[in-house]
């Protein structure tokens, strides 16, 4: 049981070039180290956990596929956590289910004078009903509603934590197209938690 197989690697190198000779130690490292994490992203992505675990599942087959051209230029969690973005994102467009709002629909109003029409004062910003644990499910049901790639965008940034950059990386856009759709999901978030509220 505890043969060559289960040594654990030193290095991130080392696990990489295990990983290419067809080591089984080194991929159940791989698996256990890193599907926490992997499954977390692709769970806040599809809102689900089975289609989580498919999406992960997919992620590691494509990763191992793919080792040969993993060039060490990131982390190799860095490169699991895009596989996984990718691998959920595919799976978000052929299994999407449901219609969505048109962005648009979720976006302040300007009225004929140039004003915008907010959601009411009276109605708790989306910072203010983070902080309630009553209504945190509403929040993550609220977000599963914003257009898809709207959506990504806000749980990479605001859930997952990653800079612009990142982001970009990750979706394979610009900087600017983060910043954009990221501004314009808040404000659509806003809005339905202002339509939730009121209602």
């Amino acid at each position: 049981m505890d043969g060559p197989a289960a040594i654990e690697p030193t290095s991130e190198k080392e696990l990489v070039e295990r990983l290419r000779a067809g080591d089984e130690g080194a991929y159940e490292m791989l698996v256990r180290e890193h599907s926490g994490r992997m499954l977390a992203v692709a769970r806040r992505i599809l809102g689900n956990d089975d289609d989580a675990g498919d999406a992960v599942q997919e992620a590691f087959l494509s990763a191992f596929k793919s080792l040969d051209r993993f060039e060490g230029g990131s982390k190799l969690s860095t490169w699991l956590h895009r596989i996984t973005v990718n691998s959920s994102l595919m799976k978000l467009r052929r299994d999407r289910r449901k219609p969505l709002r048109s962005i648009d629909d979720l976006l302040p109003q300007f009225s004929d004078a140039g004003r915008v029409a907010l959601w009411n004062p009276g109605v708790p910003t989306g910072d203010e009903v983070l902080r309630s644990e009553e209504t945190r499910a509403t929040v993550r049901r609220k977000i599963d509603e914003l257009p898809d790639d709207y959506r990504i965008v806000l749980v990479l940034r605001d859930i997952e934590g990653l800079d612009t950059q990142q982001t970009a990386t990750y979706l394979d856009i610009t900087p600017a197209a983060v910043k954009t759709r990221l501004h314009r999901a808040r404000q659509a978030l806003r809005t339905l938690l202002a339509e939730e509220l009121a209602s």
